[in-house]
């Protein structure tokens, strides 16, 4: 027989957990701006964290894309938003470091005087693939390959002045070879003219390509991460071939604006922290999104973004290069 004090539990518990839900529902939300169409991976990573965090935080919890800029768009709607820990941006590294070394003329903030680091999110690498067909299969062979078909001395890029477009660029320059980037607008045509033979080489993420990769298709010949990735512990890395200070992964991370509490800031960077530690969002990361949940709090994501901007600073003066 059903007890009636049990009943009574019940229906409190009833009426505490609406009561929670219409308290929650009052509160001001918390914007995650994204500067990423939805669907990306930047979008994926803040849709994954925004929906564990308010059973953390007690408010809801949405995201806003912005897409456009290369994240610029983003960058500014938070560097004009309240400092009341109510508006954040997820947010990769090149939205700072690129977008600050190489369209600083074009953007009014500075990644240290506006912006407040939250937390570091995740980390994954960079990889170059080639054509299985053309039968190479790591970086020395690569290079002999390149210098018997000059012609086909190219490699893919999503667009130009960002990190893999760099990556290309300095490996050319430690190689003392002549690497022309093919810039593309986005990974899916870069991917489509690199599995069909129409570019030799492309730089980009490796949840780009490797699922062709373990699939023959493609033969990623290594990843620019400082030591092998456990996403892909079969892949070495540029320096385990003769590249050593061939270096350049990925990551994202949160920022707020500048101004904003300690206070606010502290209890995102706590909140985060524990969503990066619940099981379904690694197992989600590592298998679904092909990115490692890599937790830095706001002075760790400071330190990587500064030596960040020291690595490429000279590498992207000395290119020459020029945004049109």
């Amino acid at each position: 027989m059903f007890h009636p004090n049990r009943r009574w539990l019940f229906a409190v518990a009833a009426v505490f957990a609406a009561g929670l839900a219409h308290a929650q529902s009052d509160k001001q939300p918390i914007k995650l701006l994204v500067g990423f169409a939805p669907g990306g991976g930047t979008d994926a990573v803040a849709r994954l964290v925004a929906n564990k965090l308010p059973a953390l935080l007690g408010q809801p919890v949405i995201v806003e894309n912005m897409a456009g800029a290369g994240g610029r768009l983003a960058a500014n709607a938070l560097v004009a938003a309240a400092p009341d820990g109510n508006t954040f941006m997820v947010a990769n590294n090149a939205v700072h470091t690129f977008q600050s070394l190489v369209f600083g003329h074009q953007i009014k903030w500075h990644y240290q005087r506006d912006f407040a680091p939250v937390a570091g999110l995740t980390s994954y690498p960079l990889g170059m693939a080639v054509p299985s067909a053309i039968g190479v299969t790591n970086v020395p062979e690569y290079l002999k390959w390149v210098k018997a078909n000059p012609a086909k001395s190219t490699f893919g890029s999503t667009g130009t002045g960002g990190q893999t477009h760099f990556l290309g660029v300095q490996f050319a320059k430690d190689a003392g070879i002549d690497l022309q980037v093919i810039p593309y607008r986005g990974a899916t045509p870069m991917v489509t003219d690199l599995l069909a033979g129409h570019t030799p080489a492309a730089i980009g993420l490796m949840d780009d390509m490797l699922k062709f990769h373990r699939a023959g298709s493609l033969k990623v010949i290594g990843v620019f991460s400082a030591k092998r990735s456990p996403l892909t512990p079969d892949i070495p890395t540029f320096a385990e071939q003769g590249f050593p200070s061939l270096k350049g992964e990925a990551w994202q991370g949160m920022w707020a604006p500048a101004k904003t509490p300690k206070a606010q800031i502290d209890r995102m960077q706590e909140a985060v922290r524990n969503v990066l530690e619940m099981h379904d969002v690694k197992e989600a990361m590592t298998t679904r999104l092909n990115v490692l949940p890599t937790f830095r709090n706001a002075t760790e994501l400071a330190l990587i973004q500064e030596a960040e901007m020291k690595y490429w600073e000279p590498i992207i003066k000395s290119s020459g290069f020029k945004p049109e």
